[in-house]
């Protein structure tokens, strides 16, 4: 009688050869798929921001009639991120069919061995049983490792854009042991500074230098271009100059901390954004720990107190998202109002009557005289009647200086203040910054 000699190495060496060519599978497919969902993450980012862009601006989309081109444009999107979900469907597919042509293998031998195990190739029972309990438990791993990768190639696709953010470094930030800012008298000196932007071929501003007297209340004028809303940026530290240097009472702003920078800034954009939140929250919001009364006062100061009264719940309406439920002049008002609570030592306000009618301008503009008042003040208008009274006005044109002085004195130089002057009041309608 010939007894075989065990074969159960035979089995383990046909066991590892199968779970090569899965984990082989693996790594051939995961990069392959993780592309792909790179790629549906995207599409299915860009359906999204066409929807958001098409329901933010939909005034503009029925105003002018275009529904059916936001559809059209919308089913694009829609179709390429549907077409770039079945690619990575279809990828995956595959890599399962070979996981599952893998896993047969194994069962295959596994029932090999179980029907000829004992007879054909002399193994024990508890061989036999150990084989099979080890096959299963191996089979199961296999599994969990597939459900692995799955997981992960989603995760990464879907995370893609999101990294790709939080791996962006801040242009501007603080040095090391940076200082707070102190401000006693407020004096701004510009110092030949250079300026351009990351992809522009042309700088703003080169070698440019401007000096602000503590509590000085200056305007800057000039033609769309000149570098007057830059200008603020730069003081606000939104950028950083390349060369030079931008002084608050002698010291340096790269050097001090950006909190304590604005802090000490009370700064009203072209474009005011409100929160959604209630009306007094958005005051409140340069002064976090004001009072009721100190609210109120404010938007008195910026005339704003009568429309906020008329609101259906006066001070606790909600605004809406950015101010959506507020016009452009009542917006504004709520930001100068907040400005005004806000009682910095330095005030920066950009166009900040741009969106007020002729009535409410002129009411207001007594509220930002006495704001200004004791304030180191700058001033971007294009409307030259809400400069006027200032104590110097700074005519800008392709990041130069080209006149300053007061209003009386530039009208007598006849030169290009002058010629803004005319044409405003020739009803010309300047452009925005």
């Amino acid at each position: 009688m010939i007894v075989l000699a065990p074969r159960a190495p035979l089995f383990a060496l046909g066991l590892t050869i199968f779970v090569a060519i899965y984990i082989l599978c693996s790594g051939l497919s995961f990069k392959k798929i993780s592309h792909l969902s790179k790629e549906r993450a995207e599409a299915e980012n860009r359906q999204t921001g066409q929807l958001a862009d098409s329901v933010s601006n939909i005034l503009s989309v029925k105003s002018y009639g275009r529904e059916s081109h936001e559809r059209h444009r919308y089913a694009n999107f829609n179709r390429a991120s549907y077409n770039a979900g079945i690619a990575q469907m279809n990828a995956t597919m595959k890599r399962d069919l070979a996981f599952n042509f893998v896993n047969i293998g194994i069962i295959a031998i596994i029932v090999v061995f179980m029907m000829a195990g004992v007879p054909v190739f002399g193994l024990s029972v508890a061989t036999l049983i150990l084989i099979v309990n080890y096959s299963m438990s191996i089979m199961g791993e296999l599994w969990n490792i597939n459900n692995i990768f799955k997981h992960v190639n989603r995760v990464f696709g879907d995370a893609y854009e999101m990294t790709k953010i939080l791996d962006t470094k801040d242009a501007v930030v603080d040095i090391e042991n940076a200082q707070p800012l102190k401000v006693k008298k407020g004096k701004i000196d510009f110092k030949n500074i250079t300026f351009k932007h990351q992809d522009a071929r042309e700088s703003i501003f080169e070698d440019f230098s401007l000096s602000v007297k503590a509590g000085e209340r200056i305007g800057l004028v000039g033609v769309s271009g000149s570098g007057k809303t830059t200008l603020t940026k730069l003081l606000l530290r939104f950028a950083d100059v390349q060369d030079g240097e931008i002084l608050i009472d002698g010291q340096n702003i790269h050097e001090v901390q950006q909190v304590s920078l604005r802090e000490a800034i009370a700064y009203v954009p072209q474009e005011t954004a409100l929160f959604h939140r209630s009306i007094a929250e958005n005051i409140a919001y340069s002064k976090p720990d004001a009072s009721r009364d100190e609210i109120i006062r404010a938007a008195k100061l910026a005339n704003a107190d009568e429309f906020i009264r008329d609101l259906p719940d006066g001070y606790e309406t909600l605004v809406g998202e950015r101010g959506i439920k507020l016009s452009g002049g009542q917006r504004q008002r709520v930001a100068i109002a907040r400005a005004i609570l806000k009682d910095a030592p330095v005030l920066v306000l950009d166009e900040a009557t741009s969106a007020l009618d002729s009535e409410s301008e002129a009411l207001i503009q007594d509220a930002l005289i006495r704001l200004m008042k004791g304030r180191t003040s700058i001033v971007v208008a294009h409307r030259l009647s809400t400069i006027a009274s200032l104590d110097r006005i700074v005519v800008l044109e392709n990041g130069k200086i080209i006149e300053q002085g007061t209003h009386h004195e530039l009208l007598e130089k006849h030169g290009a203040y002058h010629k803004l002057w005319s044409r405003q009041s020739g009803a010309f309608l300047d452009g925005k910054d």
